[in-house]
């Protein structure tokens, strides 16, 4: 049997009751087979990243341990929004009830229809945010540096507000 790996998944929702959205998300995810949610950071209101016209996100970060092919995890991860969420990716950055990204898996390093880490997570502050929180001394695999230090050297502008 594959042996268990950490995952971090970012949850972001800003339609819907976007508190109970992430609520589902973390209980969904907790039902994968050979999986289970490890940890949770507290939930960041966040403005929206792309197409700024539409509603403020609420986003979250779960360490998810897992025996899953990171592969087979991220399909399991859409089919969630579609099943649960009725999600339909259909345009970039559009408004959604759950947006579910792989932003790490262990310390591996995929470049292929999957790519982690996230490549761009280290930009982002509404994921570095909730991440830190989680796992601060976390080494990013590419970067070589832990999570703090990525969001401390951030320059960004994006609202991340603690709820």
């Amino acid at each position: 049997m594959r042996v268990e790996t950490e995952a971090y998944i970012g949850l972001g929702s800003n339609q819907g009751d976007r508190e109970l959205n992430l609520l589902r998300a973390v209980a969904e995810t907790g039902k994968l087979p050979d999986s289970r949610v490890t940890g949770l950071s507290p939930f960041y209101e966040t403005s929206p990243v792309g197409v700024s016209n539409q509603p403020l996100f609420l986003n979250a970060v779960l360490k998810l341990s897992t025996r899953l092919e990171p592969h087979m995890l991220l399909r399991l991860l859409l089919e969630i929004e579609r099943a649960t969420f009725r999600r339909e990716r259909v345009k970039r950055w559009e408004p959604r009830s759950m947006d579910l990204d792989l932003l790490l898996f262990g310390n591996q390093v995929i470049n292929d229809d999957l790519i982690v880490p996230h490549p761009r997570m280290a930009e982002r502050r509404f994921v570095l945010e909730p991440l830190c929180a989680l796992a601060p001394d976390l080494i990013h695999p590419v970067l070589k540096r832990s999570i703090r230090e990525i969001l401390a050297a951030l320059p960004s502008t994006e609202q991340v507000v603690r709820i």
